[in-house]
């Protein structure tokens, strides 16, 4: 079965003004970032705003970033939603529609218990073909639920198609948890963009990030470098990255993605109400900072 590796982008959802998805934004990412490459793409997850659209929606853009990514990269659509017949649509679908596998969240807000999660897991594992790869997801800090690695060992031995884990957390011991599941053969992907050479030192085959969405570069050379061995050259590539994922304030507002995306000339769309748009004043500072961070780095601010 297939499995994630590498770079791969947790893409955002670009709007358009009257609140529908920009379908033909969402095409021009991925051609970006197929061009810069990255090594796999995520639609659908935390950074793009899965849980303001609806099913219909999710599945569009599914079908946009599998069309145009054309088999050059994988890609790995997540399906996660608040209701569990929402979940198990869009795995089916992702399935249907030629994903290489699905990541999905923990169920959000209210608390699960340990046997619970093991049920769920293996429950939405059996919704799609025995072979088909399904990602746990873990991101505590958002969903109010933890995965224990006892409760994901479980589910790994029961849900042979479970494969591995994205964790969001930046927890080294459960980490290093979470890689010895399976006899050290269980792909732990981390999402913590700061940090990313030193869970690849531990074992980590790639980061799932949302920061790579915008600028790829500085991602994409970290991984280059720890390919080659060169981990001075991968130390060096980890500041930068480190330093934009400061700049675009770490994912906690999507919005700083979204403007970021049309400083550098693509389309970057507007959020999906509760949440709006930075200010004018907040644009200019965020080129300001990224112009320099450019000039810094060698990294052209157009992509």
């Amino acid at each position: 079965m297939k499995k994630l590796f590498g770079i791969t982008t947790a893409m955002t959802t670009p709007f358009k003004e009257d609140g529908s998805v920009d379908l033909g934004a969402v095409a021009g990412q991925v051609e970006m970032l197929v061009q810069k490459g990255v090594d796999c793409l995520y639609p659908g997850g935390t950074t793009g705003e899965m849980l303001r659209m609806s099913v219909a929606e999710r599945e569009a853009v599914a079908d946009e970033v599998i069309r145009v990514a054309g088999g050059r990269l994988p890609v790995f659509v997540h399906c996660g939603a608040m209701a569990q017949e929402d979940t198990i649509a869009l795995a089916k679908h992702a399935e249907a529609a030629g994903a290489d596998g699905i990541g999905i969240v923990t169920p959000q807000y209210f608390g699960l218990s340990e046997r619970e999660m093991e049920e769920y897991y293996v429950r939405m594992a059996g919704c799609v073909s025995p072979d088909f790869p399904v990602y746990l997801y873990n991101i505590p800090q958002c969903a109010a639920n933890d995965i224990s690695a006892d409760t994901a060992q479980k589910i790994a031995r029961r849900a042979k198609n479970v494969v591995g884990i994205k964790y969001s957390f930046a927890d080294i011991n459960r980490t290093m948890d979470y890689l010895r599941i399976n006899d050290w053969t269980f792909s732990v992907m981390h999402g913590c963009d700061r940090v990313f050479v030193a869970f690849a030192a531990l074992g980590c085959v790639g980061t799932v990030s949302g920061i790579s969405g915008v600028f790829p570069e500085p991602f994409v050379e970290v991984y280059r470098a720890i390919c080659a061995g060169d981990w001075e050259k991968a130390r060096i590539w980890q500041h930068s990255a480190a330093r934009v994922t400061d700049i675009l304030k770490a994912g906690s507002n999507m919005s700083y993605f979204k403007e970021a995306l049309t400083l550098r000339g693509l389309n970057g769309g507007h959020m999906r109400q509760p949440q709006l748009d930075i200010e004018p004043a907040e644009v200019k500072a965020l080129a300001a900072e990224l112009e320099q961070f450019c000039a810094d780095t060698g990294i052209p601010m157009k992509a």
